[in-house]
């Protein structure tokens, strides 16, 4: 069995709005699932990281896409 990678488009959207849409995703994932978020809201950068941290998920990646895009990739624990 391999973990899913499943993917939320939260592009126009803004906190606490991406944050909602993982936590979601994370409580419908299977421990071990990635998901990605593709987000335009500066805040995520410090949101999702935090999120992570405060509910024990890997954050796996983490970048800027050009001007104003940020890709994450989160782990579930």
């Amino acid at each position: 069995m391999t973990d899913e990678t499943i993917e939320i488009d939260t592009k126009g959207l803004y906190c606490p709005e991406p944050v909602m849409m993982l936590h979601a995703a994370v409580r419908k994932a299977n421990s071990g699932d990635l998901i990605r978020v593709i987000a335009t809201d500066p805040s995520t950068t410090r949101d999702i990281p935090k999120f992570c941290q405060f509910l024990g998920h890997t954050l796996e990646r983490q970048e800027q896409r050009g001007e104003g895009e940020y890709i994450f990739e989160v782990r579930k624990k």
